[in-house]
């Protein structure tokens, strides 16, 4: 199973496009927030399950704020992360990923790529595909593996 994780778009989808085209097919499509009224065009992009989240950006959206759900054996917290002051520490999201009982946690916002692994919980953040904020500022996402056996593996892109 193959999952696609991206975030911070900011109503441009040039870049998902290419990104469409580098990694399919896919499984399943996780947005991380500031999507801004692009919702719709997001789901038409794809042929798979979507799951979409408000970002700080996302003014009466209409979609929620987090969202858990089942990836495989997995379990999986997902929101934008302004509201765990995520730009300062990853402290507070992480606490409240483990008293969920996640195994993952996804967030945006920071539009810095980061992938923590540690034994109980990992932490992933895309990174930004319009307004990259790490060293280089290259546009960045995320692919979530899932093998036979079941296991789960993560690798970040850049454009």
């Amino acid at each position: 199973m193959k999952i696609l994780i991206i975030s911070d778009t900011h109503r441009s989808l040039k870049a998902l496009r290419e990104v469409l085209k580098r990694e399919e097919p896919i499984d399943m499509l996780i947005h991380l927030g500031d999507i801004e009224r692009q919702m719709a065009d997001v789901r038409r992009m794809v042929d798979c399950p979507v799951h979409m989240i408000a970002g700080n950006n996302d003014f009466l959206s209409g979609l929620p704020n987090e969202e858990v759900f089942e990836i495989g054996r997995y379990k999986v917290f997902i929101t934008h992360g302004h509201a765990y002051l995520v730009n300062i520490t990853e402290e507070h999201l992480q606490e409240t990923a483990r008293e969920l009982g996640a195994d993952i946690v996804m967030y945006g916002h920071t539009h810095r790529p980061l992938l923590t692994i540690e034994e109980d919980l990992v932490t992933m953040n895309p990174g930004s595909l319009t307004y990259p904020r790490q060293s280089g500022r290259r546009p960045s996402y995320m692919v979530m593996t899932i093998d036979k056996s079941g296991e789960a593996s993560f690798e970040t892109f850049y454009l």
